[in-house]
């Protein structure tokens, strides 16, 4: 028989059951911790994909919605009502070379002589510059104008003939000296040749594109381009730096080449497709006593043979 006279005691702590080691229940709140913050990141991801994605989606429906500029869709109604119009047209080559050059310089400020079938067009093409039209009637300007708000066209009223052009080109070349010099204001000048009545604003600006498309020059009383010419190669070389792309359309005319050839000069032409003549001329003002236009002037004074084409 065992002797339980000296027996041990031994007392069980509830608390020893019911809570767990210091240790384990810190692990066990980093754990809590960690799960949630997971949990809401994941949902804060979501989220912000599915707000960038719905953004994405509303600025390509808005850009896809948003109509096209006034100019642009003028120009679409304009020309798609036009379409089999028996109105005489520049070819796409000719178009496409003005194009790039419009394209090429930045907010470039255009100078148009003349209305013609392209001048929607060329107000579309440059809506990020500055574009002029001059043409010599009035009334069509003013029609112009008002079915194009926004529009900036003036008239010009020529005093030259076509059956001139000898004449005022041999006067213009004895008074390059004076009044028909290369480099001048024209606002001012005396040069029967100069365009000296546009607003003052115009004889300011530094124009990068120059297109010569009018007034009317295909029979011998019609004003005729020599005006038009002449003051785009003033204009370009009286700029204060830079150079100006000079175009002249119906180059295989008479006129038209010859005083290109005497007032642009035939050392400037870059480029020549189908009816179109593209001059580059530089800025002369550091040299404003010059009375010569080219170097070598090689325009001689043909028996008028002008070309019975509608422009």
């Amino acid at each position: 028989m065992k002797n339980n006279s000296n027996p041990k005691l031994i007392l069980l702590h509830p608390s020893l059951h019911k809570q767990p080691p210091t240790g384990y229940f810190h692990s066990h709140r980093l754990c809590l911790f960690f799960f949630f913050l997971t949990f809401f990141t994941i949902v804060f991801t979501l989220t912000l994909i599915t707000t960038i994605s719905s953004s994405a989606a509303n600025s390509a429906t808005s850009s896809t919605s948003s109509p096209l500029p006034l100019s642009v869709t003028k120009a679409l109604l304009h020309y798609a009502s036009t379409s089999n119009s028996t109105t005489k047209s520049m070819s796409y080559t000719e178009i496409n070379t003005i194009t790039t050059t419009l394209h090429l310089t930045p907010h470039p400020n255009f100078l148009i002589f003349g209305l013609t079938h392209e001048s929607l067009l060329w107000a579309a093409l440059n809506q990020n510059g500055r574009t002029v039209f001059i043409d010599e009637n009035e009334y069509i300007i003013s029609k112009f104008e008002q079915a194009n708000p926004g529009i900036e066209a003036y008239d010009v009223q020529f005093t030259t003939k076509v059956s001139e052009y000898p004449k005022l080109l041999s006067k213009a070349k004895a008074e390059s000296k004076r009044d028909c010099k290369p480099v001048q204001n024209l606002l001012f000048s005396e040069c029967k040749l100069g365009i000296n009545d546009l607003p003052n604003h115009i004889y300011q600006i530094s124009w990068d594109v120059i297109l010569v498309d009018g007034p009317r020059g295909y029979f011998p009383a019609a004003p005729g381009r020599m005006s038009a010419i002449f003051t785009a190669g003033v204009l370009a070389r009286s700029k204060k730096v830079g150079k100006t792309h000079v175009f002249v359309h119906d180059f295989g005319r008479e006129v038209e080449k010859i005083f290109s050839y005497e007032f642009l000069c035939e050392e400037n032409l870059v480029n020549n497709v189908d009816q179109l003549a593209h001059f580059v001329v530089k800025s002369e003002t550091d040299n404003g006593e010059s009375s010569e236009f080219c170097r070598n002037s090689s325009s001689p004074l043909l028996s008028l043979s002008v070309s019975k084409d509608v422009d």
